[in-house]
């Protein structure tokens, strides 16, 4: 009798990382509705992908998995071909008379493919994180992707400890460059690897795993960061929770303020002001014994960007005093690596963006016209945001051919940088200009928004 047990689909599990298969058929739904696809993925259809019952997914789940995983095959994630799959061979030519081949799924070409190529090989540049990045689908043949599925402790050291470090970094300097928009599924596959390493890597030294949940944490934090300025705001909000996690398994108070100061940022953004307070308060709290003033004005601004979203201006000013205060004690050894951002350019951004919460609009142009003057050109998409702001303040402050100016330096920009945020901004400040039209200066701004801004 012929055997009928199925193979364990090593390869997708791995794919699956520490998420339960409830959570990991979430993701599959919500990558489903990103190309206009219908699965009813839950964790019974995960468990007997895992089980090795279905060898083979349907055309939607194919085109549905190859989206969540850019650059993979179905060989890669563990299935088996279409038409060696039992009962499919015979008829594989002719169960669907004349219908065309299924084209792959559309890939995403940018300015920034180079970057991804740097992503993946960033994390190809040791033993076991190679054998992580091959289970991510990052680029390995099948045969790795096998070996590395299979769940056995692996030894984690300075080399694959270096690598996720080198990632974090990686991702930060093309954020500044790009922004988010066409990072953050490249992004996100580094991210899984290093989970992986969290996972099933061991480590002989307290101070080697330190610095790997510190890495995978702060990776977490840059791929939400990624998300949030990309739009993604519910995948942003699980990133930041699973940073937060590590950083509490780990006691690391410093990743732990950073996932807050975080969280509080993308409250303020999705319209939960208060949730936005405590996240910032509590960052405070785990901040306090750091020693890095710099950190705590940053937190103080989240804090003040949370009350001017309740419309109190009052909390607002005294956490915007603080933020002052903080900043004013300069640089310290203490600050984190992360807060190279974070100069006089960003506090006045930070500042303008919390009167305008509170409707002071000339107030807000002040701050953001300071921002734009003292920004780093080398923030390039920091230059489009604080422009955007600008923008929006002059225009909603009455002072539309300022703001028209200010639109076209956006303009400029865009085609350098990729963020639904900066976008979004942009395009409020051209709904108040439209009832300005009669200016000259807007209507050129409005006619070159058209032919430019909204397909940037």
């Amino acid at each position: 009798m012929v055997s009928t047990g199925a193979v364990p689909n090593l390869a997708f599990r791995q794919l699956r990382g520490p998420r339960s298969a409830g959570e990991f058929a979430a993701a599959v739904r919500r990558s489903a509705r990103e190309i206009g696809e219908q699965v009813a993925c839950d964790a019974r259809y995960i468990g007997r992908v895992e089980s090795g019952e279905i060898r083979c997914p349907n055309y939607a789940y194919e085109r549905v998995f190859l989206h969540m995983f850019p650059g993979a095959t179905l060989a890669d994630l563990g299935f088996s071909a279409r038409e060696t799959v039992r009962g499919r061979g015979a008829r594989a030519a002719d169960d669907t008379p004349g219908r065309p081949d299924i084209p792959p799924p559309p890939t995403l070409h940018s300015d920034t493919d180079e970057e991804s190529d740097v992503l993946r090989r960033v994390f190809m540049t040791s033993g076991t994180t190679a054998m992580a990045a091959a289970s991510l689908g990052l680029g390995l043949g099948t045969t790795a992707i096998a070996a590395a599925a299979v769940p056995v402790q692996r030894r984690v050291g300075e080399a694959e400890v270096t690598a996720v470090e080198k990632a974090v970094r990686q991702i930060r300097l093309l954020d500044d460059r790009h922004g988010g928009g066409g990072l953050y599924r490249r992004a996100a596959q580094p991210l899984r690897a290093a989970y992986a390493l969290l996972d099933s890597g061991t480590t002989t030294r307290r101070s080697t795993s330190d610095r790997l949940h510190a890495g995978a944490g702060e990776l977490a934090i840059s791929v939400g960061w990624l998300a949030h300025d990309s739009g993604r705001f519910e995948d942003a909000r699980s990133h930041y929770a699973e940073a937060l996690a590590t950083a509490r398994v780990a006691g690391d108070a410093g990743l732990e303020a950073h996932a807050f100061c975080n969280a509080s940022f993308l409250a303020r953004d999705t319209g939960r002001p208060r949730e936005s307070v405590r996240a910032a308060e509590a960052g405070q709290r785990a901040a306090g014994p750091l020693g890095s003033p710099q950190l705590l004005a940053l937190l103080a601004l989240r804090e003040a960007g949370g009350r001017a979203g309740l419309g109190d201006r009052s909390g607002c000013e005294r956490a915007l005093g603080r933020a002052h205060k903080a900043f004013g004690r300069g640089a310290s050894d203490a600050d984190p690596e992360w807060m190279t951002f974070f100069r006089e350019a960003e506090l006045e951004m930070l500042e303008a963006q919390c009167w305008s919460a509170l409707g002071d609009w000339p107030r807000a142009a002040r701050h953001a016209r300071r921002a734009t003057r003292l920004q780093d050109p080398h923030f390039t998409r920091n230059m489009a945001l604080y422009r955007a702001e600008l923008t929006t303040d002059l225009a909603r402050a009455g002072a539309a051919a300022e703001a028209a100016t200010a639109g076209h330096q956006v303009l400029d920009l865009l085609s350098q940088v990729r963020s639904s945020r900066i976008r979004a901004m942009l395009a409020g400040a051209v709904q108040v200009l439209r009832a300005q039209r009669g200016s000259p200066e807007v209507a050129e701004f409005l006619e070159r928004y058209e032919e430019v801004g909204a397909e940037a």
